[in-house]
């Protein structure tokens, strides 16, 4: 993880785009954290990206490990 002031960030983004294919960026303003850059080697990473951050999503994985720990779920060779 590396720390890059908005000043520089602003100067010359697809440097730091490119270093956040490899790292997350924190991105600071007046020397504090104020946000993040994430990159994504593929379509794929940032369809994960998406799914991992959906609080709909994250709520349906909770939903459906409570129903399986309450014997809800269905067997796998009942499929």
């Amino acid at each position: 993880m590396k720390k890059i002031a908005l000043s520089e960030v602003k100067d010359d983004l697809s440097r730091y785009l490119h270093l956040a294919e490899k790292e997350e960026v924190i991105i600071t303003r007046h020397g504090k954290p104020a946000g993040v850059l994430i990159g994504f080697e593929s379509e794929e990473d940032w369809f994960d990206y998406r799914l991992e951050n959906d609080p709909r999503f994250l709520h349906r994985i909770q939903q459906a490990r409570s129903s399986i720990k309450a014997g809800k779920g269905i067997k796998l060779e009942d499929v």
